[in-house]
């Protein structure tokens, strides 16, 4: 790869870019809010104003977004009303067009975090590995022999929504009993509201915080654990990964990722109960390195 690659990481709530140099450095990265709720095309508006400022400084565009992404023509197959209207947009066509048919390659947000932390940082090393981000809701990515599987629809790692207990609770995706619905950080925070009445919880280090006081936040603590137990036991005993990467703010907690470590293996078939549990390591920079490595792998 030749050339300055301006990367971009569209969340819910911000956007993170920065230009990154041929060696694969992130310069200073910026982030701005997304202002999401003014619609899909209004953010991709955003992205191309702050690509104006930037231009003729960079030689090609990648963007780590959230929703399910057809990577291949550039479009959101499928959001969520956290950006509206932002389902089916073509993202690539947009970009390229409006900066007259420069290179723009577009990923999936938890993908471009898996292909970070392969290039860059904790799965470096590694060739069958399962990633999965815990926040609002739980995203998952899957690389086998070193190159991420997308599956026949590009949406394969939909790992927040597999089934964990039938008849359980309805998720926004209008299914029941979904992962995401007990083991994302948003599901920690609800459980621990809902156990202690203390309504003061609002993310993941507000419960940490509460637990050093109160046992029964300690004991829901444990039982949100158990389900992410629960969880990545059913996917290593499928996928046969040397390691699961876990990232969000939350596996920051070395309680979690010590009871993960400890409680897995006795869940798994004995063949598979060497797989290594290891936290990301690369941040809120994972999913900007991500893009980055989708100009390098389409060439």
């Amino acid at each position: 790869m030749s050339g300055v690659v301006l990367a971009f990481d569209i969340g819910g709530t911000s956007i993170k870019y920065s230009l990154v140099d041929p060696k694969g450095m992130l310069r200073k990265v910026y982030e701005v809010p997304t202002h999401a709720m003014n619609g899909g095309a209004a953010v991709i508006d955003t992205v191309m104003d702050i690509a104006d400022t930037l231009y003729p400084d960079f030689e090609e565009i990648a963007v780590s977004t959230a929703g399910q992404v057809d990577s291949e023509n550039g479009i959101i197959i499928y959001a969520n009303e956290n950006i509206p209207h932002y389902t089916g947009l073509h993202v690539r066509g947009i970009i390229s067009d409006h900066f007259h048919g420069m290179p723009v390659f577009v990923e999936n947000d938890v993908n471009c975090v898996a292909l970070g932390e392969n290039c860059y940082g904790a799965g470096r090393g590694y060739r069958n590995y399962l990633c999965l981000t815990f926040g609002t809701g739980i995203g998952g990515a899957i690389i086998i022999d070193g190159r991420l599987y997308k599956g026949k629809h590009s949406i394969a790692g939909e790992f927040g929504h597999f089934t964990l207990y039938p008849n359980g609770r309805l998720c926004a995706c209008g299914l029941y009993g979904c992962f995401e619905q007990y083991a994302s950080v948003n599901a920690l925070v609800r459980r621990v509201k809902e156990r202690c009445g203390d309504n003061s919880c609002s993310n993941g280090r507000d419960v940490f915080v509460l637990m050093a006081r109160n046992n029964a936040a300690n004991e829901e603590v444990d039982n949100w654990i158990d389900d992410i137990i629960r969880g990545i036991a059913n996917l290593v005993n499928i996928f046969d990964p040397e390691c699961v990467i876990v990232g969000g703010g939350i596996m920051k907690e070395p309680y979690i990722i010590q009871k993960l470590r400890k409680d897995i293996p006795s869940r798994l078939l004995e063949t598979v109960r060497d797989v290594k549990i290891i936290p990301a390591m690369l941040g809120n920079s994972a999913g900007l390195l991500g893009a980055y490595s989708l100009c390098d792998v389409s060439k």
